[in-house]
């Protein structure tokens, strides 16, 4: 099959031809229909990621085709159309049997731990119950985006953020998990004021559905910023984007009792930010962290792209080939663009 390798960190993938995956027993082969191009890409290929085993190929967000099942494997067969989770919960361990498969004490990470999906096939572990089965009006490029931004983001706004109707969200940072959760928000009833140092991506989060907008560029103190549009803070606010500056940006704008969501990676030398954590005491603040979304938790979220709440398919930006996609993944970090890039041809 043909994929994008590459053999050392920061050193640009190149097309190659490889063998073919084999299912694992529990396991399956897909050939891959679409795959996001991710910033946790380029952080795995940066080396920040420790899971990584050189050489590596990269991939995350899947959705694609069986096309061969291993022995174990009983509710998948060769033609399923499905998409899976970023993470892949091993279905022993106790996170697991308590429904926590996203946070798996062995789990299986294409593009991270094993091989990933810039390539035409990719081996899944641990099928049997983290496959998710694709409705027959979701395409493979839309159903693509979900497994790693929109998902986690979903996960950060409906399930650890817990907005509810009526709300302030604040998002900082409108690239694709921005930008998801500005739709997100806004579909379960939130007022959204989304930030970020682009105009043509506070643009995009107008038109998705955010009611106020802030370039913190433009503006004396952000978090002042926020606390004045919403009038005393945040309900609940997100760091999208995965940088000190926005972490703490996104506790301080919180109002009293709020609820911060770190959604946007922070590795290698920003790992330890600094938080105003007088401000966590003193306002009785909360602080959660948001990896994925089990993929028995999917149902809700696809019920709601199905009814036309959500429309994930507007978040699609560029559409490329493999070669496209490694030039993608290599410039990730100028934050060109809008949206979701897909890569859909191999």
């Amino acid at each position: 099959m043909r994929a994008a390798v590459y053999e050392q960190f920061q050193h640009r993938p190149e097309i190659r031809t490889v063998p073919d995956p084999v299912p694992t027993r529990e396991g399956v082969v897909l050939e891959v229909g679409a795959t996001g191009v991710c910033r946790s890409d380029w952080h795995g290929w940066m080396g920040h990621d420790p899971d990584i085993r050189l050489p590596h190929v990269p991939g995350h967000e899947i959705a694609g085709t069986v096309v061969a099942v291993g022995a174990d494997v009983r509710r998948w067969r060769p033609g399923d159309r499905v998409t899976l989770p970023f993470v892949a919960g091993c279905g022993r361990c106790a996170e697991c049997q308590a429904g926590h498969q996203q946070v798996c004490e062995q789990q299986f990470q294409p593009g991270f731990t094993h091989w990933g999906s810039f390539a035409q096939f990719v081996g899944i572990h641990y099928a049997e119950q983290n496959l998710v089965r694709l409705p027959d009006s979701l395409d493979f490029v839309t159903a693509a985006s979900l497994g790693c931004r929109f998902a986690t983001s979903f996960r950060a706004v409906a399930q650890q953020g817990r907005v509810r109707g009526g709300e302030w969200l604040a998002v900082h940072g409108c690239g694709g998990v921005g930008l998801s959760a500005v739709m997100i928000g806004r579909a379960l009833g939130a007022r959204v004021v989304a930030v970020d140092i682009d105009d043509a991506k506070l643009a995009r989060a107008r038109e998705l559905g955010a009611e106020v907008t802030v370039n913190s560029r433009q503006v004396p103190d952000t978090v002042q910023a926020v606390r004045d549009v919403t009038g005393g803070g945040a309900h609940v606010s997100l760091d999208a984007l995965g940088h000190p500056q926005t972490a703490f940006n996104s506790v301080a704008n919180l109002r009293r009792r709020g609820r911060h969501v770190q959604v946007g990676l922070l590795l290698g030398d920003q790992s330890r930010p600094a938080l105003p954590m007088d401000a966590v005491i003193a306002r009785e603040l909360e602080i959660y962290g948001s990896h994925g979304m089990a993929a028995h938790t999917y149902p809700e979220m696809l019920g709601m792209i199905e009814s036309g709440l959500l429309n994930p398919a507007a978040l699609i930006g560029e559409r490329l080939t493999l070669e496209g996609g490694i030039d993608a993944l290599v410039t990730m970090d100028r934050f060109a663009g809008t949206g979701v890039s897909v890569i859909d041809r191999f």
